[in-house]
C-alpha cells in the first residue's frame, strides 16, 4: 500500500459531500473515519487468501467539493475520468449516494453496475430536486439503461419506484429474495446476473446492512443484510472484471465507530478479491 500514483493499480478518492442528505446528515465525515479505521484493522483476507499489503494502492486525498451538486459531480467525473485514462481502478469513498452518479458517468457505457442498497433511489424527483440521494439511481438508469443495473438488498421503496422497476424490468434481489436461498446460492445467482457485463462497477450504500451491524448510516432500514452474506456476494463479484468501486452513506457521528470499521473491511475485501482473481488469471 502507499504507492505512488504511477505505481498504483487502485486509486482512492474521498468525496466528503452530503449536501442533499435528508435524515441523518454527516456522511461528509466518512472519508476521514474510514481512513482512520483502516489503520487499525489487519490486512489479510481469509476469503481471498490475499494480503492487502501486496496490493498497489494510492490515496490521492479528498475531492474539493462545493455546495452545488452539479459542479461537484462535474469535478468528480473529471477526476474519475483521469484515473480511468491512466488505466487505474478508482475507489471513491463518500459521502452521500449521489456521488455514484458523478463517478459512473465517467465510465464507458457498457460498464455494468451492481448497487447494494436498502432503498431503490429511483424517484423522478424528491423535495423538488432531480439529482440527489433519493433519485441518483434513476438518473443512472436513464443514462446507461436498466439492463446495465443489478440492485441487491432492496427492502424500502415507494409506489412510484415500484412502478418504475416493473416498467423498466430493473433486475433486483430484494431481502425477501435473498432469504429464500443459502448464502452460496445467493452469490451464484447474483454473479450469474452480471455474467454478461464486460466490466463491473460496484457501489455499496452502508444502509444495505441491517442496522444491528451498521447503525451509523444516514437512512437506517431494518431487516437488512448481514456481513457473511454480503462478503460472500461481494467477493464473488470482485474479480478481474472490477473497473471501479464506491462506498457511501456512512454517517460516523451516529455510532461508536463500528460502521466505519465495517466500511474499511469492505474496501479491503473488495480489493483483495479483485487482486487475487487477477493474479490467478495471470498465473502468478
Amino acid at each position: 500500500m502507499g504507492k505512488s500514483l504511477d505505481e498504483a493499480e487502485f486509486v482512492v478518492l474521498g468525496v466528503p459531500f452530503d449536501k442533499t442528505s435528508t435524515y441523518r446528515a454527516g456522511s461528509k465525515f466518512a472519508p476521514a473515519a474510514i481512513r482512520e479505521a483502516s489503520l487499525n484493522i489487519e490486512t489479510y483476507s481469509f476469503r481471498s487468501k490475499f494480503d492487502l499489503e501486496d496490493a498497489q494502492i494510492c490515496d490521492i486525498g479528498d475531492l474539493h467539493v462545493v455546495d452545488s451538486v452539479d459542479e461537484t459531480m462535474r469535478r468528480l467525473s473529471a477526476v474519475e475520468g483521469e484515473i480511468l485514462k491512466a488505466s487505474k481502478i478508482p475507489v471513491a469513498i463518500g459521502g452521500e449516494h449521489t456521488i455514484s452518479f458523478g463517478t459512473i458517468r465517467s465510465f464507458p457505457r457498457d460498464t455494468g453496475i451492481v448497487c447494494f442498497d436498502a432503498h431503490a433511489d429511483m424517484r423522478d424527483e424528491y423535495l423538488g430536486e432531480k439529482l440527489m440521494h433519493a433519485t441518483f439511481l434513476r438518473r443512472i438508469i436513464e443514462k446507461v439503461g436498466a439492463d446495465k443495473v443489478v440492485h441487491v438488498g432492496l427492502r424500502s421503496l415507494c409506489r412510484e419506484e415500484l412502478t418504475f422497476i416493473e416498467k423498466n424490468h430493473v433486475r433486483h434481489f430484494s431481502m425477501r429474495d435473498l432469504r429464500r436461498h443459502d448464502v452460496e446460492e445467493d452469490a451464484r445467482l447474483i454473479r450469474r446476473a452480471v455474467s454478461n457485463f464486460g466490466k463491473l462497477y460496484v457501489t455499496v450504500d452502508m444502509d444495505v446492512f441491517d442496522p444491528g451491524f451498521a447503525p451509523g448510516v444516514g437512512n437506517p432500514e431494518p431487516d437488512g443484510l448481514w456481513p457473511d452474506l454480503f462478503f460472500t456476494i461481494l467477493t464473488a463479484l470482485c474479480d478481474e472484471k472490477l473497473a471501479g468501486l464506491d462506498l457511501v452513506e456512512l454517517s460516523p457521528n451516529h455510532d461508536n465507530g463500528v460502521t466505519a470499521v465495517l466500511a474499511a473491511k469492505i474496501l479491503f475485501e473488495a480489493i483483495c478479491a479483485a487482486e487475487s482473481a487477477r493474479m490467478k488469471r495471470s498465473g502468478k
